[in-house]
Formats: C-alpha cells, sequence, structure tokens
C-alpha cells in the first residue's frame, strides 16, 4: 500500500506508446524506480493461444518494454506454467506470443518462474499452516514488479485484474489449486511482498460473462495505470460497473488496512467518461463443479488430487467442452518441462 494511490486513464485511440509512457508518469514511476533498476513484468497468459479479452496484448506488452528499456531499465518479462488441472508450457506460450521475438530485439530478459529457485512463503490461516512457494527473484532480485493483467470477470472470483494476476506468481499449478479455499489471504501475502508494485491494465478489450478464459469479449479501449493494486482494482470495479462490495477479496485487503478512502485516490481525469457496458457474472451448471472446490478444500482434495479426480473430470467433460487440447497441451508441456531450468 502507498501513503497516495495515484490512478491514470487514457483512452487508446493513438496505440500503447504514448499512454504507457503518460501513465507511468503520472502515477510517479520514474521519480520512485530510479533508471539501471531492475523491474519485472507480469502479464497474464492464462490460454495457450492469445485471446483478446483474456490475455495480455502483445502491443501492450512491448511498449512497456520498450518504454522501460529506452530509459534506462533493465526489464525481466516472466510467468508461470498455466492451466490448473490441465497445465499448458509457458515457453510454448512464450513462442507463439512472440516473446522471444521482443526479448531478442529489446534486451529484456525472458523467464519461465516455474523454473526459478523457490523461496516458501509461510502464513497461518485459522489453524492451518500454509506454505506458498513463490520465485525467490520477485522477493529478493528485482526493484520493481508492474502487473499487467486485462479486466475480466472470473467465474470463482467474481472479476480478475491488478490482484488476482499474481495468482500465477505461484510457482506449481497443482499449488494453487491446493490453495484456492485460501485465495484471500495467500493473494494478500503474495501481494503485499512485491517490490513497488504498479499496475498496468490492458483494457483493449474486457471479459464479460464467463471468464477468466471464455466469455463475451468487450471492446474497452483504455489503458489504466496505478502505483497501487488495490485502487487500480477499485478504479476497475467502476469502470466495469462491478459492485466492489461483492468481490470477497477486496474486503479481505480492506479489513486487513491495505485499503484508502475513495475520494483520496487521484485520478486524472473523471473515470465516468470511460465507462461502457455492465460487466456480470454468468456461470453455466458446469462451472459450479470448479466453484465448489475454489471454497472446500476437502471438495479440492477430492477433485485434484484424490484418486477420483480423472473419473470425475472425465465425467464433467462429458457434458462440458474443454477450453482447449488438454492432451496435445499435455505432450507439448513433456516435451518443454525436461528438468528444471536453472536461472541466467
Amino acid at each position: 500500500m502507498v501513503a497516495k494511490p495515484k490512478v491514470f486513464l487514457s483512452k487508446l485511440a493513438d496505440g500503447y506508446p504514448g499512454p504507457v509512457a503518460a501513465g507511468l508518469a503520472g502515477v510517479g514511476f520514474f521519480e520512485t524506480v530510479r533508471p539501471g533498476a531492475t523491474v519485472f513484468l507480469k502479464p497474464n497468459f492464462t490460454f495457450p493461444t492469445y485471446r483478446p479479452g483474456v490475455m495480455t496484448s502483445f502491443a501492450c506488452i512491448k511498449a512497456t518494454t520498450e518504454c522501460l528499456i529506452s530509459r534506462g531499465y533493465k526489464v525481466i518479462i516472466g510467468e508461470a506454467e498455466s492451466g490448473g488441472y490441465n497445465p499448458f508450457s509457458m515457453d510454448a506460450v512464450f513462442e507463439q506470443m512472440g516473446m522471444n521475438e521482443l526479448a531478442t530485439q529489446t534486451g529484456a530478459r525472458l523467464v519461465n518462474i516455474s523454473y526459478t529457485e523457490p523461496e516458501l512463503l509461510r502464513i497461518k490461516v485459522g489453524h492451518r499452516k500454509l506454505s506458498i512457494p513463490m520465485p525467490k527473484l520477485l522477493l529478493h532480485e528485482i526493484d520493481a514488479f508492474i502487473t499487467m493483467p486485462v479486466p475480466k470477470i472470473h467465474m470463482n472470483t467474481r472479476v480478475s485484474m491488478s490482484i488476482k494476476n499474481q495468482w500465477g506468481c505461484i510457482q506449481n499449478p497443482a499449488v494453487r489449486l491446493k490453495l484456492h479455499p485460501f485465495f484471500a489471504e495467500v493473494i494478500f501475502e503474495v501481494n503485499r511482498r512485491l517490490p513497488k508494485a504498479h499496475s498496468i491494465v490492458d483494457g483493449r478489450f474486457g471479459l464479460n460473462g464467463t471468464g477468466p478464459m471464455r466469455g463475451d469479449v468487450v471492446d474497452l479501449n483504455w489503458l489504466l495505470v496505478s502505483n497501487d493494486m488495490v485502487a487500480a482494482d477499485r478504479i476497475c470495479c467502476k469502470l466495469m460497473q462491478i459492485d466492489e462490495r461483492t468481490v470477497r477479496y477486496l474486503q479481505y485487503f480492506r479489513r486487513q488496512g491495505w485499503w484508502t478512502s475513495f475520494p483520496e485516490i487521484a485520478l486524472n481525469q473523471d473515470w465516468e467518461a470511460f465507462q461502457t457496458v455492465p460487466f456480470y457474472l454468468k456461470r453455466k451448471w458446469t462451472d459450479l463443479p470448479g466453484l465448489f472446490c475454489f471454497n472446500s478444500s476437502f471438495l479440492a482434495w477430492l477433485g485434484y488430487r484424490s484418486p477420483m479426480a480423472g473419473l470425475a473430470h472425465r465425467l464433467l467433460y462429458l457434458f462440458r467442452e474443454p477450453f482447449y487440447d488438454y492432451n496435445k497441451e499435455r505432450t507439448t508441456l513433456d516435451e518443454k518441462r525436461g528438468p528444471p531450468k536453472p536461472e541466467t
């Protein structure tokens, strides 16, 4: 939490470079983080191939990377293996998203953080003691962190924006599933550990209805930059016409003191000018098993780690189309994974 949260909003009529640079300047990034510092960019890559409204766009990442490097910053772009119960290779996603070429052209460093050295964050939730595997890279080897989500509906957390994007910093997808019932407590601990965290919300497109991987794509055409992730998400809720009181993890942050009176959030212009259509959550019955597992430790074990898990998923897929070709992605993941990759 910062003492004076700032939020910068801009239209994207002329592309990303201008709004990214103006936004970072407007929220004080270049004053707070000096040139020469190492900045980590965390996009949202939650599907094997690019989907608007689901994933951060290449254009947004490119503009941010070039903006920072041109001002003398060292840039790391990183993400972990994704896909939950049906993981896919982030290295393959990097390739198809153009990240390898971008890193070569700009001198940025590209990292699959699933294969970096972990450090266990230990927290107590009620009578439970939880261990959260986080990359040491993010905790000790960077000077600033920029999360780069897209604004979308999420069937389990209602919304997915700046705060939720760091769920992908937990290195092991299987561990994320195990930690789902303690989402608010875990995501608070993860986010509070990040150094000089900022948000660049890629609002070119949003996702409505049944996110985070399927839904109705909404053309929004805005960019949001903030020096405070909670303030960023609260403004996003305003833009999406979501009542922040219905977002349980936001209310947990409020109870923990990571909160500012709304009038004290400094905006560069009126947020109401950026509102478009109202966003809403619309679940199908086939989404309910995942929701139940998200909120129950026992059901999470039963649905993802018990001997019955495979059968339960096969039965579910009789009624719900898989999000992607799971067999193909598993094969790709096995080919890409190999032995753990050392940090270079």
